[in-house]
């Protein structure tokens, strides 16, 4: 039976297979206080950290904060806060297989069990760091005493946090903290910063400390991106431990790509995020809005465009669409020769977007992640609205004709978003013989339009609904009569046919 992953089992397992840490490692002071244990912080700032550790250059450990009452930090330390780091993927056309033990991690502890021994790392004078990954939802204003033991949300934790460092260092300028929330919304630094300022007026903490909030706390903006689907499958699991010759509970795997973008021109921030000259995925700049741009258009906008039309072809996943020749080529030719003409401006220049489009087109190919198109529909009209429409019209607006294949995938939408009934409160969609949920809020709008219509009828009505798309779409020329083109081919010829007639440029 295999040893379970500890530090006392290092020395027998490190190799040229693995990255592991030295003894010295384990003597690092603890520089970052994190809340969440969640993969995708375990598998991208977690990862620099460590990576920049074995280099020499960040020098410091994490102390994470477990909020939820889900599982428990007893796993971590089991295995002394290691935990086995899988990248897998296609990095500029090769494959990548790599294996790391991450030591980043000195401890876990539980806001509702350890909520003094949490506290009392405000006092530890290399603190200098605080990362979060609370969901979305997390970085929401509650109108709570930051007294409370533990409080519940996590801006009334950090600012419990935050005023005792600013009691036991009577204000110093220096101890205040860098804070990254990596929460996947717009501008997520400059909303928790305004939270914690408005949660200390409600808790009528005094002026001196809300002006050392203020003047001496830095929340920078940051944008995340890396796919970290968490635990190996079982068999790769079995397989993984076999091969590394021990047993790790807290394994994860991710692909190769990664993307910490974080908004900051200060010299303070530059100094504590050492760690960003260990790896050129982290990016610190005074405006992350070009990252953000690139992100949005080229993979989510892509994504999207294309899911119906993957889905609608008989592709499960995105993988195997991508082995086919016609789907592969219209993605590659949609980005490269209509998203990409549309948003390239003084900011983003057509040599960065080409290379962000071609570490998509990687991603898209990795055989390591499951990615089912399915889950990409999910909210399909409200991710079409958000990702895919401003990008359209802007191409419109440049070149004075419609984009052929953004439209085509737009048809494909409509068609996806057919309900043949419902089953229970969801709608139903059909392909191949087989039906499928319909997993959007608008369904019903859609279910509306379709009943009853012929395509043209169905178009229009979609087409000129101002509350779906925020303007009426059928006043854009010539469009809806290349919606019902597009309709009647898949309709009639099939999604293939769409795919086969795309040339490369």
């Amino acid at each position: 039976m295999s040893a379970q992953l500890s530090r006392k089992i290092l020395s027998s397992v490190a190799g040229n297979s693995i990255s592991v840490p030295d003894e010295a490692y384990f003597s690092l002071p603890e520089k970052v206080l994190q809340f969440g244990t969640g993969v995708l912080l375990r598998g991208l700032p977690d990862y620099f950290i460590d990576k920049a550790n074995k280099k020499g250059i960040f020098n410091g450990r994490i102390v994470v904060v477990k909020s939820t009452g889900n599982g428990s930090a007893d796993e971590f330390s089991v295995q002394d806060g290691l935990y086995t780091h899988c990248v897998k993927g296609f990095e500029a056309g090769d494959t990548v297989s790599e294996w790391h033990v991450n030591a980043s991690i000195s401890r876990v502890l539980s806001a509702q069990a350890q909520w003094n021994e949490i506290i009392a790392c405000a006092a530890n004078p290399f603190m200098e760091l605080v990362i979060s990954n609370t969901t979305e939802v997390g970085i929401q204003l509650v109108k709570e005493s930051i007294h409370d033991h533990p409080p519940t949300s996590y801006p009334a934790k950090l600012l419990a946090f935050l005023y005792k460092r600013y009691q036991v260092f009577n204000g110093d300028a220096d101890k205040g903290m860098v804070i990254i929330p990596t929460e996947l919304i717009p501008d997520n630094g400059t909303k928790l910063k305004n939270i914690l300022i408005e949660l200390a007026a409600y808790n009528e903490l005094e002026e001196a400390f809300i002006s050392w909030l203020k003047e001496h706390n830095e929340c920078c903006n940051s944008l995340v991106d890396r796919i970290v689907p968490g635990k190996l499958p079982a068999i790769q699991q079995q397989a993984a431990e076999k091969e590394l010759g021990y047993k790790d509970d807290l394994m994860i795997m991710s692909e190769t790509y990664r993307l910490w973008a974080i908004e900051s021109s200060s010299v303070k921030a530059k100094n504590v995020l050492s760690f960003a000259y260990a790896d050129e995925g982290v990016v610190i700049a005074p405006s992350i809005n070009k990252f953000r741009e690139l992100k949005l258009r080229l993979l989510n906008g892509s994504h999207t465009f294309t899911c119906g039309l993957a889905y609608l072809a008989g592709f499960p996943t995105v993988k195997e669409a991508m082995d086919n020749e016609g789907f592969s080529t219209f993605i590659e030719q949609l980005m490269k020769t209509e998203i990409i003409p549309s948003i390239v401006s003084d900011e983003i220049t057509p040599g960065e977007a080409e290379q962000f489009a071609n570490s998509v087109l990687d991603r898209y190919r990795n055989p390591f992640i499951e990615h089912q198109w399915i889950s990409i529909t999910m909210e399909y009209s409200s991710k079409m609205k958000m990702r895919c429409i401003p990008v359209l019209l802007a191409y419109c607006d440049k070149f004075n004709t419609l984009p052929s294949l953004m439209t085509a995938g737009f048809a494909a939408h409509l068609q996806f978003m057919k309900s043949i009934g419902k089953d229970g409160e969801k709608h139903m969609g059909t392909c191949y013989g087989k039906t499928y949920v319909i997993n959007d809020s608008n369904a019903t709008v859609y279910a509306t339009a379709w009943n009853g219509e012929d395509n043209q009828g169905t178009v229009n009505k979609i087409l000129s609904d101002t509350a779906l798309w925020g303007l009426d779409l059928t006043q854009l020329s010539g469009f809806k009569d290349m919606i019902v083109e597009n309709l009647n081919l898949i309709q009639n010829i099939g999604v293939k046919s769409i795919l086969q007639s795309v040339k490369i440029s």
